[in-house]
């Protein structure tokens, strides 16, 4: 799930749906006092227990569909790397879509978006739909290995290169009935390979 934040330079990661901390202090160590880790959630107990348990967090309590804002509001500009906890199973078609249209706006030309989802809901509507919106999105979506140890178990959603929101908007997204792999291509084995990232926690 980290594996994108940079290892080199002054970063601006995001957190989106922390939670208790599963990834953050992975993301600490990767940063080891360099660049800006933001994480937002919407509970103010565990943006509190960040603050508490991580000094180099700047945790706000807000709702993930402002990242933008809050980016603004400290001066960062886009954010080279986002990992996300959000429950994407739970949300509405509409909510998710405005979620990842924030994610897409906040994030850099070259940047990373990194997110995960159950296995056993992997056949559901809104994981289906979130497949879908990730190609939609990004001009690279990779599937990485599934993490059995879990519980449940995880798969892992690498995502680089946002693609502008209007061009989607223009040429009208991918439709309902459609597949990752119609976007890349059955055959395009190189777009569902992981060249350039491993897999974090």
């Amino acid at each position: 799930m980290t594996s994108p934040v940079p290892s080199r330079g002054q970063p601006v990661v995001v957190e989106l749906g922390p939670g208790t901390g599963a990834f953050s202090r992975t993301i600490q160590e990767r940063l080891d006092g360099r660049g800006r880790h933001v994480a937002l959630d919407i509970n103010e107990r565990f943006t509190a227990l960040l603050t508490e348990r991580f000094a180099g967090i700047d945790a706000v309590t807000a709702d993930a569909r402002d990242v933008s804002a809050i980016l603004a509001e400290r001066g960062l500009g886009q954010a080279d790397a986002i990992v996300s906890g959000l429950p994407w199973a739970v949300f509405r078609e509409e909510r998710q879509r405005e979620l990842l249209d924030a994610v897409v706006d906040a994030l850099s030309p070259q940047g990373a978006f990194t997110t995960f989802a159950y296995v056993h809901a992997r056949g559901f509507i809104p994981a289906r739909r979130l497949r879908r919106s990730l190609v939609d999105r990004f001009e690279e979506v990779v599937l990485g290995r599934t993490v059995w140890a879990n519980l449940p178990p995880a798969l892992v959603y690498h995502c680089r290169r946002p693609q502008q929101r209007q061009l989607n908007h223009r040429m009208g997204g991918i439709p309902d009935h459609a597949e990752p792999e119609d976007r890349f291509g059955a055959g395009d084995a190189s777009a569902r390979r992981l060249p350039t990232l491993t897999f974090g926690q």
